[in-house]
């Protein structure tokens, strides 16, 4: 039997409406480990879900905080990383390369995070929702490097999976390129890192190499 559990009615168990209101968030973001996305575990048994995919960028950012070309404040990295999902409990996870799905993923991402920061007590909400749009702009050093780890993420997996989504996406290298420019705007170390995993998927021939050109042809 699921129990729907509101602040309000937490509130009126505990006598506590701030701790309601905190409770009531962590109850929602719960909801992470049902986003189904589409990137393959290593062992390839299944996909990952969002609260696994939040998991593993934190995981990775301590570890290759000292990449960053700049120097960031690691628990702030860390915070948005956390929380840089929780609009997909509404919005769902949009494919990387699905561009029906990134037109009108910005409306659907900020909608989402309009109400779920809201069941947070109003400081932690504004705060939150602050570091969430931190996240979004890229504008700061945490942001950037933040940024670069959620793409680079998704880059490992595909590549040591023999290709994982790229393959039944159509993806080209083309695409990969794009998707990892953040990346580089980091770390020139992780950056390289990147630009090197596509060329050896290239030679491995998991990944297509860009169309040629109508001027090549």
């Amino acid at each position: 039997m699921t129990i729907q559990m509101t602040a309000d009615s937490i509130g009126c168990l505990l006598g506590n409406q701030r701790l309601a209101e905190q409770l009531a968030f962590i109850l929602e973001v719960e909801k992470l480990k049902t986003v189904l996305r589409r990137t393959p575990l290593l062992d390839r048994s299944r996909v990952e879900n969002d609260a696994e995919h939040t998991w593993q960028l934190a995981v990775m950012a301590m570890v290759l905080a000292e990449h960053s070309d700049e120097p960031v404040d690691i628990l702030r990295v860390l915070r948005m990383l956390l929380i840089h999902d929780v609009v997909e409990i509404d919005a769902g996870d949009t494919f990387a390369y699905d561009s029906v799905g990134a037109a009108n993923q910005a409306e659907r991402e900020l909608k989402a995070a309009q109400r779920i920061f809201a069941l947070l007590p109003q400081d932690q909400a504004e705060e939150f929702r602050a570091l969430w749009d931190e996240f979004e702009a890229k504008v700061s050093a945490e942001s950037r490097f933040a940024n670069a780890i959620d793409r680079l993420q998704p880059l490992l997996h595909n590549f040591f999976t023999d290709g994982g989504t790229w393959p039944a996406a159509g993806v080209t290298t083309t695409d990969v390129h794009r998707r990892m420019r953040p990346i580089g705007v980091a770390s020139e170390t992780l950056g390289s890192l990147s630009t090197r995993l596509i060329e050896l998927a290239v030679e491995r021939g998991i990944l297509a190499p860009a169309p040629a050109s109508k001027a090549d042809a």
